[in-house]
């Protein structure tokens, strides 16, 4: 199977696409992934996208596209792959679509883990960071023995500014607007999967096999 994770940030989008390519004998492939691995060979296509990764700017689609379709046709991949982080748009999901129909394949399922703004929030503002180490932690999940102050050297924690909760809500404001487009065209061919991923990290990760397995029979 061809599979596309999507999902806002705090999602566990990375979590759970490497939980079901586990489960499920695929390879999962991120887009930062793809980017390093070409980036350090040297390829012809890491060649190009290195001055966009090193500027931090967004790599152009055809390069992006060129990478990942020659990553699916290495023969771990044979078997079919997750797609984590690409496509983030509209735009990048046709040229996706176009490039692997003339490779003769297609994208069989979009499985979308779908979690509320306030508990996206509430995740994503929870972390803090050791100023001295760079240790994260987070006030529920992984809080600090000692309030404050780092487990591993001490060190006095912080906030970034990106983590404060106004921030994370205008960031997410701008995630919803590009992700919905994203998932109408996913679901206007009739390739859309929701699950609920406000559950347990497991439970999260047998809906999207169970939605893999519905899939299957649909086909």
């Amino acid at each position: 199977m061809y599979l596309i994770l999507l999902g806002l940030p705090g999602a566990g989008k990375g979590t759970q696409a490497a939980l079901i390519a586990q489960a499920a004998r695929i390879v999962h492939i991120t887009s930062g992934e793809l980017f390093r691995e070409n980036i350090r060979k040297q390829t012809e296509l890491g060649r190009e996208a290195q001055p966009f990764v090193e500027q931090g700017k967004l790599v152009p689609d055809e390069l992006t596209v060129g990478m990942l379709l020659d990553r699916i046709s290495q023969p771990d991949a044979v078997k079919g792959f997750v797609l984590d982080g690409f496509p983030r748009n509209v735009d990048q999901a046709k040229a996706l679509d176009e490039a692997l129909a003339g490779n003769g394949k297609t994208i069989d399922m979009a499985l979308y883990i779908e979690v509320s703004t306030d508990e996206l929030v509430r995740r994503l503002s929870g972390r803090w960071n050791c100023g001295k180490c760079g240790a994260v932690y987070h006030e529920e999940s992984r809080p600090p023995k000692v309030s404050g102050a780092c487990d591993r050297c001490s060190g006095q924690l912080y906030q970034r500014e990106d983590d404060r909760p106004d921030v994370v809500r205008t960031r997410l404001k701008v995630n919803v607007k590009e992700m919905e487009p994203l998932l109408q065209y996913y679901r206007s061919g009739c390739k859309l999967y929701e699950v609920n991923g406000e559950l347990g990290v497991d439970a999260v990760k047998d809906d999207l096999l169970e939605a893999m397995s519905r899939g299957q029979e649909v086909r």
